[in-house]
């Protein structure tokens, strides 16, 4: 029914085609081609210099000279930049006299993470000149980041939207499956026809977990060989986690399918999950960082367990013996969801 439908084969392809294309390169928390404001007093050649190898970096594409304290105020009150510095007059001075100089940073707090993460590319040019001229602290910190040792921020989007992109595929395949049948009126023929409740849930479950494992395999496919991010685990791993994530994913959206009387309550109950389950996943921030109460939601939450999955195949080297503690609670939900899914089903047809 899916396949033969052309609007249908549509809605599942083009999206993930146009999202796996977008998403990598918007998608991103990198700061790039932003305007850094500059006011310096000092003129000396510290600041001269280090206003040049700010202007090389990859963050600060524009520089913008301003004269005064109101024009750097404007500067970040328009949003024509994200960043601003402001050297004092003794600045040179100071750093010839082996005296410590400081600089004025100025974020636009409307943008706090990005400002922040411009602050710390700021920081590392100032450490670095600093370095140079023997100004070195007593100790250094050496960094090294495991499993994505440049910090290729591709590598962190792709293996989290193959999860991403699939949730709304399957999500919305099995959660238009029974509402689109009471609305076309053929959901009594389904109700008269041999077949056990049982059944008719399978059949409305096995085409949303085969559209999640065939979307899934398309973006990881796509993450590896398009986009070059290393994938050093196991394959039947991945693919077993599509599956118990699909079927999760069929449990919701069949629960949703069930409560709702037409497509269009459908499209919103699938959308009114969608939010929620990305924001307590650990995607946009890491899970221990939330309230205790939003904590113990993210249990429930089946991307909260998959987004881990995916990663640990891709750069972690992943076998089923690393994964399992994340397998079973996708299962449990699974097993919950499908369940309360089934006893609704049964009660229509009471």
């Amino acid at each position: 029914m899916i396949l033969g439908d052309t609007r249908a084969r549509t809605m599942l392809i083009m999206p993930v085609v146009l999202q796996t294309l977008i998403f990598p390169f918007a998608a991103t928390l990198e700061v790039r081609n932003s305007t850094l404001a500059i006011f310096n007093q000092d003129g000396g050649q510290a600041s001269v210099e280090l206003i040049q190898r700010l202007s090389r970096t990859a963050a600060f594409s524009k520089i913008a000279m301003v004269q005064d304290d109101g024009a750097m105020q404007e500067a970040l009150d328009q949003q024509k930049a994200l960043l601003a510095l402001r050297f004092p007059m003794d600045f040179s001075r100071c750093l010839a006299s082996g005296k410590t100089a400081q600089v004025q940073v100025l974020l636009d707090g409307r943008r706090s993470n990005s400002g922040q993460i411009a602050a710390g590319y700021a920081s590392q040019v100032f450490q670095d000149y600093g370095a140079e001229r023997g100004a070195q602290p007593a100790s250094t910190l050496s960094v090294r980041n495991l499993y994505n040792p440049n910090l290729e921020f591709k590598w962190h989007v792709l293996p989290s939207l193959v999860a991403i992109i699939t949730t709304i595929g399957c999500l919305i395949v099995t959660a238009l499956s029974v509402a689109r049948e009471r609305e076309e009126g053929t959901f009594d023929q389904l109700l008269v026809s041999p077949l056990t409740p049982a059944y008719i849930m399978a059949g409305k479950a096995v085409p949303g977990v085969a559209i999640a494992v065939v979307q899934g395999s398309f973006i990881a496919v796509a993450a590896a060989w398009g986009y070059g991010v290393p994938f050093t685990g196991s394959v039947p791993l991945l693919l077993t986690g599509m599956v118990f994530y699909g079927l999760a994913l069929a449990g919701v959206g069949l629960f949703i399918s069930s409560i709702s009387e037409n497509q269009q309550q459908a499209f919103l109950g699938v959308f009114a999950f969608m939010a929620p389950a990305v924001m307590l996943s650990g995607y946009v921030a890491p899970i221990e960082n939330m309230p205790r109460f939003f904590q113990w939601v993210a249990i429930c939450d089946p991307l909260s367990y998959f987004i881990p999955i995916l990663k640990g195949c891709f750069l972690k080297d992943f076998g089923f013996r690393d994964a399992w503690h994340l397998l079973w609670p996708l299962l449990a939900i699974a097993l919950v969801t499908l369940s309360a899914a089934l006893r609704l089903f049964r009660r229509h047809i009471a």
